[in-house]
């Protein structure tokens, strides 16, 4: 039976502090294990296993949204729907990369690391991908071809460069002091915790703040003609409330820190923040695909026209160069030697210090 090939799970005590998770101290995956392994944990109860559902699952929904557009609508020919395509692979990048990071995650503490990278890269692509569809359809009337307008997109790509260097940062430190060193024996999350956290959180939220600049002027400061003040605004509010949401139970680690070992599978801030966040890019896409369609002939007779530069190109950009901050922060993973496949448990617990989550 498929139950008896499962692997074991492991207490706080029995794992490296790499992989200790703030107030969750039951229900870890062995820390070397086997890609099957990983694989195999996904269809039993770990303090990961709906971490990597409530990502792996709404992929599929996002992604039948991208193709329903693409074989839908004249997306060769109608440029216009361009910025929309960006955004919906962005959506879909996202929590797939999220899914198998949470999933690969615990086949070493060089995969650890690795796997996460990726998804700071794919979150730091999905920030670009909101700019890119708010700046072609959701910004107000009223700032049409004005300056910021026009350097939103390109400061935006200028985001994802810096965000994702610093959700790296916050997990390794400077890659470049550590090709000559061990890079495994200080690692800014374990020495560091409070402010490995601290700069997660600012490298999410930042990009976040920047790209709704145009949606927060639109529904809360805009007044008189052309603040574009329609139905579609309702849905910005379902995705800004759970947007903060989100951010909050990243941040404070609640209701876990409340009660340690009481929600270490199910109910944990990660997890209820993968779906607010998931619930979140839902009313998002709602919101885009409306003001589209709602404002369709007025953006193609008085806004600038879409570009390949600044849909397509600015989406590959951000790729290229995510994937060039990945290299460079993993390439001295591969100088450190590698953790054994089996390590002794110590007989003595050792207390369970608190460490961030990714």
């Amino acid at each position: 039976m498929l139950s008896l090939k499962l692997p074991r799970v492991f207490s706080i005590n029995q794992v490296p502090k790499v992989f200790h998770e703030d107030s969750i101290i039951s229900g870890y995956r062995q820390p070397c294990s086997s890609a099957t392994d990983c694989v195999l944990s996904v269809f039993q109860l770990t303090n990961e296993t709906l971490n990597i559902w409530t990502h792996f699952l709404p992929t599929w929904y996002f992604l039948w949204k991208l193709l329903t557009v693409v074989f839908m609508q004249d997306v060769w020919h109608d440029a216009f729907t361009w910025p929309l395509v960006v955004f919906l692979a962005s959506c879909c990048m996202y929590p797939l990369a999220s899914s198998c990071a949470h999933t690969f995650s615990t086949m070493s503490t060089r995969a650890r690391h690795i796997c996460f990278f990726f998804d700071y890269g794919a979150l730091s692509f999905y920030s670009l991908g909101s700019a890119i569809a708010y700046s072609a359809y959701v910004t107000p009337d009223r700032w049409i071809g004005s300056t910021f307008n026009r350097y939103y997109v390109p400061i935006a790509v200028f985001n994802t460069v810096l965000c994702t260097s610093l959700a790296c940062y916050s997990r390794l430190g400077s890659p470049f002091l550590h090709y000559n060193h061990d890079v495994t024996k200080r690692l800014p999350e374990c020495e560091r915790p409070k402010l490995s956290k601290a700069l997660r959180v600012v490298a999410f939220a930042y990009p976040y703040l920047f790209d709704n600049i145009p949606v927060f002027y639109r529904i809360f400061f805009c007044v008189g003609e052309g603040c574009t003040d329609n139905e579609t605004n309702l849905l910005h509010y379902r995705h800004m409330a759970l947007a903060f949401l989100t951010g909050f139970l990243f941040a404070t680690h609640l209701p876990e820190r409340l009660a340690p070992g009481c929600f270490d599978y199910i109910g944990h801030s990660h997890q209820l923040f993968h779906v607010c966040g998931i619930l979140g890019t839902h009313y998002q896409v709602e919101s885009i695909v409306m003001d589209m369609a709602q404002r369709r002939q007025w953006l193609l007779a008085h806004g600038p026209p879409v570009t390949f530069a600044s849909s397509f190109g600015a989406g590959l950009l951000c790729v290229v160069l995510s994937l060039g901050i990945i290299c460079a922060f993993s390439l001295p993973l591969f100088w450190a030697p590698a953790a054994p496949r089996k390590q002794k448990r110590s007989r003595r617990p050792r207390a369970a210090p608190k460490a961030s989550s990714d």
